[in-house]
This record gives structure tokens, sequence and C-alpha cells, in this order.
């Protein structure tokens, strides 16, 4: 492939061949860091200028160059590793002429090792002066002089590893995120929860309302499915006596990209035999004000230009009382569809030929007046059975299930069930949903004979819960965007539209 290299390229891939013809590797080999950047300036930021002159600590660094000052016999330059930035005193008089003249060989995205002492300028900077300084990479590219500010904002996400370097607060994000699902490992298992993993590739598209997308096992000639939601194998689990368990995996759903989707993505489900709804509440607002306290240090985080705060108890409503609150309209009282879809077509509300059902417009309605409007943590619950194909039955009113979600800020942030667990009823529901999908419904289930014999053998009453892991790391990443949050995000190709 023939390239196009600028000024800057070829004057680097020179410096290449003469670090080669001094016998030296210009892509470096092993080097035997001893200190962060952090730890150093850390240590040493309190301590007077003039302690130094009776101190002989030293420091071996190791990391890419981002600021050079040369000054002829004497130079200063900063490097950076994962924790942070040190600024650097070199000197001939301390390393010698040869490796003064290959520091000056160095340019802005080289990465360096050095070992000196640890001193302070006269600006009060913690510094090291280097006594060893040792060529590892030679970086064939120059760093953006301003890579944040780029106008093609997409260009950070396409070439992460560049923004990682320039951009503290994407490093920051990056580094949190683990944090995150490390602090929801440890609550779920001090919970009596057990961490599992499912299948991703999957012959039925089941648990969830979406597209997929689809893929093919050769040797068995057989078409199958990447994984659109984690529920049904985990329920499988309690009924095979595992009672308690979750797993964090990447999911995929066919769908568009926009701020607060990606179609792979990071989902977490986890199950609870004998619980119901309130256990999953309970479980849920605990598990985020955990996160708060023990990863962020603080209640309270700005997400999507709304202040949140965590603390609690966190708001519960219907979400027929939700709808009566913004609209006067009392879907609770309403038995009559007719009633419904003139209600509708009073309201503009526009429904699908599969959508002209009592709970699809209840659905529509929630939609469209409340939603956005549910900005402090709140749980929703009492979905209608049309909506929710995997749930129990309220058992005063058939008509709902005991389902609810979590709002945040306007958005969904987790969905949960008092778990179904007849298969009678569950064969019913997958076979409303197939007549749903002959009336145009892509997003509507398969029928899952073997889930429903499991259920034959019984699955103990149980709660269940889905969270969104993205969702949940830009609120306490204080994010508004998921590609943010996620250290390769799914792009459209240049030039082409999505």
């Amino acid at each position: 492939m023939e390239r196009n290299f600028s000024e800057q390229e070829l004057v680097r891939r020179e410096k290449v061949e003469k670090l080669r013809e001094l016998g030296l590797d210009p892509f470096g080999h092993k080097y035997e860091r001893e200190d962060w950047a952090r730890d150093v300036v850390s240590k040493y930021k309190d301590v007077e200028h003039d302690e130094f002159e009776n101190m002989t600590d030293t420091a071996k660094v190791a990391g890419r160059i981002m600021f050079i000052r040369k000054m002829g016999k004497a130079s200063f330059f900063t490097i950076q590793d994962r924790t942070g930035l040190i600024q650097i005193y070199i000197s001939i008089n301390d390393i010698g002429e040869d490796n003064y003249n290959l520091f000056k060989m160095a340019d802005i995205g080289d990465i360096v090792g050095v070992y000196g002492k640890v001193m302070k300028t006269k600006t009060g900077e913690v510094t090291i002066k280097c006594l060893e300084y040792t060529h590892l990479v030679k970086a064939l590219k120059p760093l953006p002089e301003k890579f944040h500010g780029l106008t093609d904002v997409e260009e950070r996400y396409r070439r992460r590893y560049v923004d990682l370097i320039m951009n503290e607060e994407s490093k920051k994000v990056a580094f949190m995120r683990p944090k995150i699902i490390r602090c929801i490992q440890n609550y779920m298992d001090s919970n009596g929860f057990v961490e599992v993993e499912t299948p991703v590739l999957t012959t039925l598209l089941t648990g969830a309302s979406a597209r997929p997308f689809k893929t093919h096992h050769n040797a068995q000639n057989l078409d199958m499915y990447l994984r659109i939601a984690l529920e049904l194998p985990l329920k499988r689990l309690l009924v095979g006596g595992m009672e308690a368990v979750y797993e964090i995996g990447r999911t995929f759903r066919n769908e568009g990209m926009d701020t607060k989707h990606n179609p792979e993505f990071t989902l977490m489900e986890a199950y609870l035999a004998y619980s119901d709804l309130e256990g999953m509440m309970d479980l849920s607002e605990k598990m985020y004000q955990t996160i708060a306290k023990d990863v962020c240090g603080k209640m309270n985080f700005v997400f999507g230009g709304h202040e949140i705060d965590l603390n609690g108890p966190w708001k519960r409503i219907s979400m027929t009382d939700a709808i009566k609150e913004e609209t006067g309209i009392d879907f609770k009282e309403i038995t009559d569809l007719d009633e419904c879809l003139r209600l509708a077509n009073e309201h503009h509300i526009e429904l699908e030929e599969h959508e002209k059902a009592y709970g699809h417009i209840i659905n529509k309605f929630f939609e469209k007046y409340v939603e956005e409007k549910l900005i402090q943590p709140t749980f929703l619950y009492g979905h209608p059975i049309e909506i929710s194909p995997l749930t129990k039955k309220n058992p005063t009113d058939p008509r709902f299930v005991d389902r609810f979600e979590l709002f945040i800020g306007g958005k969904e942030f987790a969905n949960a069930y008092t778990e179904l667990n007849d298969p009678i009823d569950q064969l019913e529901r997958f076979e409303a949903q197939l007549r749903e999908k002959n009336l145009g419904n892509d997003e509507a289930n398969d029928i899952d004979m073997d889930f429903v014999e499991a259920l034959e053998y019984g699955m103990p009453p149980a709660g269940g819960i889905g969270y969104g892991i993205d969702r949940l790391v830009m609120l306490f990443t204080e994010q508004d965007s998921i590609r943010d949050v996620l250290l390769f995000p799914t792009m459209k190709e240049k030039n082409k539209e999505v």
C-alpha cells in the first residue's frame, strides 16, 4: 500500500535509521520500571525545596514524552505514564555527551525510561534529575497539538489510543469503568449471588424485544443469532437450584446508534429465587448507592444536564398513576379498547397494527407524556401484559404484570420482574408473541420450548433484573454519550451515513 508521509513523519523515520546505526533497537525491549509518576509527585510535593539538598532519593520511571524544552547542554521534558505526568531535568554533565545527543534525537510521543535523583525546581515542581536515559520506542507519527479540539469529534472515538494519550478525562473514565464493574461484582457476591457465563450464540430469538445480529455455524450448517439478552439461560439455572445468579456480558442488538445506544453493549442480569419486585428494588437502590459511595465518594451527579441525587428512599409509582399525573387519564379505570383507541387518536398517538391493544396504547402514552420527566431515581412499576411477555401477572389485575423500570434523568437504567414461572402461562405468552411477529413485529420473541419444559420441572418464585452497564457508567462518570464510556464504540464507515 502506497502511503504519503508528512515532513515530520519522514524526519522521524530517518531517526529510526540513525538509532539502528547506533546499535539501538528503535522499538525497544523490556524496561524495569520501579516507580509511577503520580506516586513520586505525591510523595515529594510537600517537601520544601531546600530539603532536597541533603536527600539522595531516586526514582525509575517510564512513559511517553509529552513536552520537551531543549536548552543547549541541559533540557526539561515531561513524560506521561498511566498515572499522570512528571517532569525530567536532563543535563550533559549528568549523563555524558553520547547519551545527551541520544536524548536530542527524541521527539514528542517517544517512549523512554528515566532513572534519577528526585528534586524540586525553584518553581516548586517535583522533578527527576536524569542520571540514566534509556530510549525505548520511537513514535513515527507526531501527536496532535490539541487533539481534544479536533473539529471532527468522531476521530476521538476512531483513534481512541490517541484520545487516551491526549485527553485526561478519557483516561479517567477508562480506568473508572472497571472499578465500577468490580464494585458491582463485589456487591453482588456479598449478597450471595454467583457470577456465571451463558452462551453468546443462540438459535432462538428470546429474552427481549429487539432485532438480532445473524451469523452462521459452518460445521452444523446452522443459522444462529448473537444473543439479545441473558434471561432464559439464567432462569434455567434457577430451575437447576443455583438460586442466586448474575452475569455481566456483551449483548448485541441490531439497532441504530446514538448517544445512548451502541449495537453491542454490556448487560447485567440477576435472578434471585424466592424474591420479587420489592426485593429487586431494594437490591438496585443499595447497589447504586454503594457504587456512588465506594467508587465515586459522592451521592450527587450531573447527568443529561440534571443534578441527580442518589440518596434514598427513591420514588416508586405505577405507570398508570404516572400517566394520570401528567394527563388526567386513569387507564386503570378504562376497560374498553375502543375508548383507548379514541384517546390515542385524540392525543395524536400513531399506532402500528400490532399496537392497537390496551397495553401498547398505555405504553405509548407513557413514552409521550411521562418518560422524559422522570429525572430523580424512580421505580416505575405496573406495566401492561402486552409489553411484558416474560413477567408474572399481577394477582389483583391480570391486565398488568409485576415489573418495574428504573428511570434516572429521563432514561431507563434497569428493567425488573417478578419472574413468570408458570409454564402454561409462559407458553401462551410465547404464542401471543408469535402472533405479533406474524402481524409485522420483527422484535417479537420466538417460542423456546426447551425453556417451557425447564419451567415444567418447577422454577421457584423469583425476582429478576437487567441493568445497562454502559448507561450506569455514564451516570457515575457524568458522561452524556455512550461513546465516551466505551473504549471502542461502533462507528459508521468514513464518508458514509448510518
